[in-house]
């Protein structure tokens, strides 16, 4: 792999047997470890998930014709 300039930030393209590995698409969320000198891994984020997981265990329910409104909740 090889680090590249992106922006003011460095990046490095993931090999795609990584990315097959983990089931990775454009968007998913990853941690990267350093777990000793030089060396570090890569796995999902699973924190979004965890914490969607969580809310659903809560049942919450919605008030009657409750609609979301993206641009209305921006503007707050």
């Amino acid at each position: 792999m090889r680090v590249s300039k992106w922006g003011n930030s460095l990046a490095v393209r993931l090999p795609s047997s990584v990315v097959e590995a983990l089931d990775l698409k454009e968007g998913d969320d990853i941690e990267i470890r350093v777990i000793g000198d030089r060396t570090f891994e890569i796995g999902r984020d699973e924190a979004q998930q965890c914490t969607l997981d969580r809310l659903r265990a809560l049942k919450w329910k919605l008030p009657p014709g409750f609609k979301f409104d993206r641009d209305e909740a921006h503007e707050r």
